[in-house]
Formats: structure tokens, C-alpha cells, sequence
């Protein structure tokens, strides 16, 4: 039986999980602040207000959603991607994706 080896593409999608997770909870962040001080009536206030607030609740809700699909996406294929493979087979996928 071949010798079994960590995949490389395995611990690749975990560094992305942990790299992107914090990323994406930031520009959340960075979105959320400036979301809820202009709700607050200090910013801006009349229809047009009303108007920009309608399209900033969407964006960031649009925002939202694409950064929890890529999130998903990424726990996905860590999910099919075994953990250890033959040394063969992690040559290759170093190969493929250019991995050290």
C-alpha cells in the first residue's frame, strides 16, 4: 500500500478558510458602521435620504450574501477534499495548482 501524505490542496482550502473568514467578517464590519450611523438621522435626512437608504440596505444585504457563498463554497470543497492522499497524488496537485 503507498505511503499516505497531507494533501496539499486540503491544507491549501483550510488557509484560505482561515485567511478569507476574517476578511469577510471585516468588510461586514466596515459595511454595518457607516449602514447603521447613517440610519441614525445625524447623517442625512428627507426622501432622497429615504431613497440612498433603501439602495445601501440592498447592497449591503447583496454584499452579504456573496461573501456567505463564498464562505460556503470554500467549507464545500474542504469538505470533499481528502485529507491525505499518496505521495503521487500530492505531487500532482502541487503540480496543478502551483503549490509549494
Amino acid at each position: 500500500m503507498a505511503a499516505m501524505v497531507r494533501n496539499p490542496l486540503y491544507e491549501a482550502l483550510q488557509n484560505a478558510v482561515r485567511t478569507v473568514g476574517p476578511m469577510l467578517e471585516q468588510i461586514d464590519g466596515d459595511v454595518d458602521r457607516p449602514c447603521r450611523m447613517f440610519r441614525s438621522g445625524k447623517v442625512w435626512t428627507g426622501p432622497t435620504a429615504k431613497q440612498f437608504d433603501a439602495q445601501l440596505n440592498q447592497l449591503s444585504a447583496r454584499a452579504r450574501t456573496s461573501a456567505q457563498a463564498i464562505m460556503d463554497e470554500l467549507r464545500q470543497a474542504l469538505s470533499r477534499t481528502p485529507t491525505e492522499v499518496t505521495e503521487e497524488e500530492a505531487a500532482s496537485i502541487r503540480r496543478k495548482y502551483g503549490l509549494a
